[in-house]
């Protein structure tokens, strides 16, 4: 099969031709048809997450359909079955994270594309129970960013409870799809993005943000929580000083600068800071239950499997106009 490898961090990764993997007890093998590119990836190849296995194909946003079934593989799936591969691919289901639903949290898990091989290839292997059956509205290209983007936005954004006043620091990719689930439930949008950076004030605004403006900036009413999907530490400070009393400010990335010193002042009247880390499989299938009632509508770029380079730096450099999938053809 034909796959991207990163051999070391911050190197290009290499076009290879591999064998195919076969699938072991509980796998499935996936021909794969579409890969989305997410920040982690960068955060992958550019050194800031450490202890990659290496060499490693990246890719956590994966669809393609079933080719071989393993071994005991998990009988909810079958030969031609249209999956979902995510960013969670193992945990050990013993530990006191596991047994008390917080598989998110496992100290053994195991991530696909980053501790295990992933989906910028033609063919990978997953954990069977660790796979999704994706809702028919969404084509191939289409369903690839919700993996990632929309499973951790939406884990991000239940952590907000029933906050009616949301904002979101950040409009990305898992921003954009989140924003369409909060107007669905009518929640009161205050979107921040960039100084100066109009055009997605804009953008925000015709989806049906009450308001968008600079992250520089205090909203024209106290926030009920705010969720930073920018890796930005600096934003942490100024998401609190936006916060009404009680309010939850959520750090959906896995990786972010670090967060300057803030008078506790700012903290006080029981105003919460949290992260989220990974997501579980509960998040999975409540997500694809609602996504396609929203419905939430994705946008894309395309590239072929041998483009990935090129699709990483255009978002590393601000250049996409929708998430980047990579497509295997045929």
């Amino acid at each position: 099969m034909r796959a991207m490898v990163l051999d070391k961090p911050k190197r290009r990764l290499e076009l290879r031709e591999l064998p195919d993997p076969r699938p072991g007890s509980g796998q499935l093998l996936v021909s794969i048809s579409a890969c989305a590119v997410c920040r982690t990836d960068l955060h992958v190849l550019d050194g800031e997450l450490s202890d990659p296995k290496l060499p490693l194909i990246p890719g956590h946003q994966i669809v393609g359909r079933v080719e071989e079934l393993g071994e005991e593989a998990n009988s909810k799936f079958h030969i031609g079955d249209r999956v979902g591969i995510p960013w969670l691919g193992w945990t050990d289901g013993e530990c006191a994270y596991c047994r008390s639903h917080r598989e998110n949290l496992c100290d053994r898990a195991r991530f696909t594309g980053y501790t295990i091989n992933g989906g910028y290839a033609e063919y990978t292997v997953a954990d069977a129970r660790y796979c999704f059956h994706l809702p028919d509205r969404y084509n191939d290209v289409e369903a690839a960013p919700l993996l990632c983007a929309g499973l951790i936005g939406y884990r991000s954004y239940r952590k907000t409870g029933d906050a009616r006043r949301l904002g979101i620091y950040g409009f990305g990719n898992a921003a954009y799809l989140i924003a369409q689930i909060a107007l669905y439930e009518k929640r009161d949008l205050f979107v921040f993005t960039r100084s100066g950076d109009i055009a997605t004030q804009q953008a925000a605004k015709k989806l049906g943000a009450a308001w968008a403006g600079g992250s520089d900036e205090l909203p024209p009413e106290k926030l009920d929580a705010a969720i930073i999907f920018a890796s930005v530490g600096a934003l942490v400070p100024m998401a609190l000083r936006a916060l009404a009393k009680g309010g939850i400010v959520v750090c959906g990335g896995i990786h972010m600068t670090d967060i300057p010193s803030f008078p506790y002042a700012d903290l006080w009247e029981e105003r919460v800071i949290t992260s989220v880390a990974n997501l579980t499989r509960r998040d999975g299938a409540e997500f694809f239950e609602l996504a396609p009632r929203v419905p939430v509508q994705t946008k894309t770029e395309t590239f072929a499997l041998e483009q990935a380079n090129t699709a990483l730096d255009r978002f590393r450099a601000g250049e996409l106009s929708g998430t980047a999938v990579l497509t295997m053809g045929e």
